[in-house]
């Protein structure tokens, strides 16, 4: 008779980077996982899916390292994980929430948490235009599904988007084809706030410096290449953990999470040079940055805590 197999943490990935320092997280406490690449292949609606949690880390910029499958084959897998009723943490819904971005602006309002004025449009550039001509100058572009930042353009003038539809490559497209326009929220400070939850629970904000633009991923594996293109600006001080800071929109934040069903992300808000707290972004694929986590006074791990919070939940589930 065959042994059923030890139930794992299965962790469904695509970006081998960013499984890399949950993985040592993991096996620095002994809990046994297993990394579910999801790049191609296949799923069985009749097979029975494996003992254990699972654990959705799939990423809205996947496209970009040509994975262009991995969020529907993801959907998929975690659909018939679901009927198998396996435990999920960021399940379908989560993963769906995660590449459109307007999806996540109709919610956070309706939830009652601000956000910057924003149009969804998809068609010819007189489309385009026409719906960018409704808003003050400057104004943003952005893909309704990209990641990292990337694609996110500030146009000081309509003239200068006409110039870019015609003569430009699209860096703003959506892999969805869906374009984002966007009221541009001038902050008090360069710099925006990305708000770490973990297991429904606020864990710190991060200060991410946004001079040198739009790109902010925190990851690790994102600030080599930052510093690559950047010698003069060093790794840790882009990203400062605010130590003994609490975000005040922590409660709403974790209320929005509970009703969603959303137990890991990340909320990137702004403060206006009005005081007004804006929130434009969730990342339920969050990444940590651990430089800065090291010059923080606090002693914060967010990959231990997410590690800590998953073998907690392994345990729960058996």
């Amino acid at each position: 008779m065959t042994k059923p197999s030890q139930p794992k943490i299965h962790i469904l990935y695509e970006n081998e980077d960013w499984l890399t320092p949950l993985a040592s997280a993991l096996d620095k406490i002994g809990a046994p996982y297993q990394g579910m690449k999801i790049i191609e292949g296949s799923v069985d609606l009749n097979e029975a899916a494996p003992e254990g949690i699972f654990f959705n880390r799939l990423s809205a910029s996947s496209h970009t390292r040509g994975h262009t499958g991995s969020i529907a084959l993801g959907g998929a897998i975690l659909s018939w994980l679901e009927n198998q009723g396996r435990r999920i943490i960021n399940g379908r819904n989560v993963l769906d929430l995660e590449v459109r971005k307007f999806d996540q602006y109709t919610k956070l309002k309706a939830a009652g948490i601000k956000v910057p004025h924003t149009q969804a449009v998809i068609g010819s550039d007189d489309e385009i235009l026409k719906a960018a001509a409704q808003f003050g100058e400057p104004f943003i572009i952005k893909p309704n599904r990209g990641g990292k930042g990337l694609g996110v353009r500030l146009f000081q003038t309509l003239e200068k988007l006409q110039s870019a539809l015609k003569e430009e490559p699209r860096d703003f497209a959506s892999e969805d084809g869906v374009y984002l326009i966007q009221e541009y929220i001038k902050g008090k400070k360069p710099e925006i706030l990305r708000n770490e939850f973990i297991g429904g629970e606020y864990y710190y904000s991060v200060r991410v410096n946004t001079e040198a633009g739009f790109e902010l991923c925190p990851a690790d594996a994102c600030c080599i290449i930052d510093a690559q293109k950047n010698k003069e600006t060093a790794d840790g001080e882009k990203f400062e953990i605010l130590d003994g800071f609490t975000h005040p929109l922590k409660d709403q934040y974790a209320a929005f999470l509970k009703a969603n069903g959303i137990e890991v992300a990340a909320f990137e808000s702004i403060e206006a040079e009005d005081g007004t707290l804006y929130t434009y972004d969730i990342n339920t694929n969050t990444n940590y940055n651990q430089s800065a986590e090291a010059a923080s006074k606090s002693g914060v791990s967010a990959y231990d805590r997410v590690a800590a919070f998953l073998s907690q939940a392994l345990e729960k589930a058996q």
